[in-house]
């Protein structure tokens, strides 16, 4: 066995959900392992998404030989044009993954810079010490791969996103022969999707939904809307075969859910015969029992199509009485306030809402493996090492517990966070330390900006206290305060009556005490009458508000 030792080092993903991103080092050779974004939570004020923090990679650059993507999901590649400015390697994916990575990296023009390199399903490739072979599983996403990486050590199997589905809508089948063979060759570690291990049994076949589907079309008495994740092609195709069956047009509104249909059809995913597809602005010569709309916005985004539909604001979609709107999503946690409140919206236009609610047939089926699978995974592979990868620590907990309660087929279970070092030797496998990780906060307006913490810690200040502006008014020749400071307020209650009052006797003494010098340099000056201010404002009302003096130079 040769000498040496096999880092993994998890920089996103693990403890929290999305930005998943793993590097995995022999000597002085990195690859990178999926590179995804996470969206914020409702403390991150004006903050679009969260990438990883890549510090390891950048201090490692040299070694950095390639990223390989497991599947064409924002939380697997939306951070890769953040990467790929600093890192100049080539990126491996499936077909379809690549197409999205395409319009992504054109987006921010990155296009012509970067190397794109595709895999298929069961075609070994070499980057430099580790053999790649990608085995084919199912996903709510097409062509998604879990990765068999043959190191010098052993082979590691990382899962990737999946669930076991007997009768995928692609026929595109799990490659559970595949993962049987390396059970029997002898696999190191697998590393396994955590998102769904709170759920016991079975996740149910993507054909479930078909059931619901076609109960709604064959009911709908006007317009029908469906909305999806734009990723979600499966439901894409069913949604086109079944308006086809049923005699409706098909339309799509809203960029991402145009793109996904169109790369689906491109890549032979979707087939949309001649004449069935209409632009959204002919919806209006159609009866509206002859439409089907597809349409983005399933999680209540402000500004996607349908949250703008939703209270009359759409161009094209116009929601009426007597239509029907199906959600087939999961409500992703964190969105339930955005959801529920477009479909009150929805609910006031008089149209009938189908969301997930528990009942059989289902209207939405996850993409990710429940209890059951996970352990026949396991079963399979007979990993010396279990580590849980994707998750919050509440799952990647209970998915370690549950790889220990299956002694037979599992040997050692490690739980990992982001940031730890995983090191692998003929000796074992061990924590050997941490590496810096954390996250970069992106606001993409016109141009993609980090935000540092001190901007974000600002936003939350203010949005909590408000902001105070002393607004003093200096004499440059003399030194002398000319009028009466004046102290203008935002989102911030003032308070009782002679508050202001008081504020501004407040200034005035801090001018008063301060002598000519102090005055003269502005700097100093502020500084003192903010610190002033804020303590008669904390004694007074025990809020802390950003104040921000202003020196009028006269």
């Amino acid at each position: 066995m040769p000498t040496g030792k096999l880092e993994i080092v998890p920089l996103g993903g693990l403890g929290e959900f999305g930005m998943n991103c793993m590097a995995m080092r022999w000597g002085d050779d990195i690859i990178v392992i999926d590179a995804g974004l996470m969206f914020p939570e409702s403390e991150l004020l004006g903050v679009d998404i969260v990438v990883p923090e890549i510090s390891y990679l950048v201090e490692n650059r040299q070694r950095v030989r390639a990223i390989v993507l497991t599947h064409g999901h924002e939380d697997h590649i939306g951070a890769l044009p953040w990467i790929l400015s600093e890192l100049k390697v080539p990126v491996w994916g499936t077909e379809f993954t690549l197409a999205y990575v395409e319009d992504k990296l054109e987006e921010h023009e990155l296009l012509d810079k970067v190397d794109l390199r595709e895999i298929r399903p069961g075609d070994r490739f070499r980057i430099g010490p580790f053999t790649i072979h990608p085995i084919q599983v199912t996903h709510s996403l097409v062509d998604c791969v879990a990765l068999a990486i043959y190191t010098p050590i052993g082979v590691i199997i990382h899962t990737g996103d999946f669930k076991v589905d007997p009768t995928p809508t692609d026929t595109r089948l799990f490659d559970l022969h595949a993962f049987a063979e390396y059970g029997k060759e002898g696999v190191l570690a697998l590393f396994q999707d955590s998102t769904n291990v709170e759920r016991k049994g079975y996740t149910p076949s993507e054909r479930a939904v078909r059931r619901k589907f076609d109960e709604v079309f064959a009911r709908t008495p006007r317009r029908l809307f469906i909305s999806c994740f734009s990723s979600s092609i499966h439901r894409i195709k069913l949604a086109v075969d079944l308006a086809r069956e049923h005699g409706r047009k098909v339309a799509f509104i809203g960029r991402s859910m145009a793109t996904s249909a169109e790369i689906a059809e491109d890549l032979g995913y979707v087939e949309i015969p001649n004449g069935l597809l209409i632009h959204p602005g002919e919806m209006k010569n159609f009866a509206p029992e002859k439409v089907c709309v597809l349409i983005s916005g399933t999680q209540g985004e402000p500004m996607s199509a349908l949250s703008r539909a939703a209270v009359d604001n759409h161009k094209h979609a116009k929601i009426e009485k007597g239509d029907t709107v199906v959600l087939s999503s999961r409500i992703i946690p964190g969105n339930e306030k955005t959801i529920y409140r477009m479909i009150d919206h929805l609910c006031r236009r008089e149209a009938h809402v189908i969301y997930e609610d528990g009942s059989s047939p289902p209207v939405h089926v996850s993409g990710h493996a429940s209890q059951e699978e996970l352990k026949l995974i396991m079963n399979l592979v007979k990993p010396r090492y279990f580590i849980p990868i994707h998750g919050e620590y509440r799952q990647l907990k209970l998915h370690a517990e549950v790889a220990a309660s299956m002694p037979g087929s599992v040997g050692c279970v490690m739980l990992i966070e982001s940031g730890d070092v995983l090191e692998f030797d003929e000796l074992g496998a061990r924590k050997v330390g941490r590496v810096n990780v954390g996250r970069v906060c992106i606001d993409s307006g016109s141009r993609a900006d980090v935000v540092e913490d001190l901007i974000i810690k600002d936003r939350r200040h203010l949005s909590e206290d408000g902001i105070v502006l002393p607004i003093i008014a200096i004499n440059k020749l003399t030194g002398r305060v000319e009028t009466s400071p004046e102290i203008v307020t935002r989102g911030f209650a003032a308070g009782e009556d002679g508050f202001m009052d008081g504020a501004r006797q407040t200034v005035m003494q801090t001018l008063d005490l301060s002598s000519d010098e102090e005055k003269a340099d502005y700097g100093v000056i502020k500084e003192k009458i903010r610190a002033d201010l804020k303590r008669y404002i904390s004694k007074q009302t025990q809020r802390r508000p950003l104040i921000m003096p202003v020196i009028l130079e006269i």
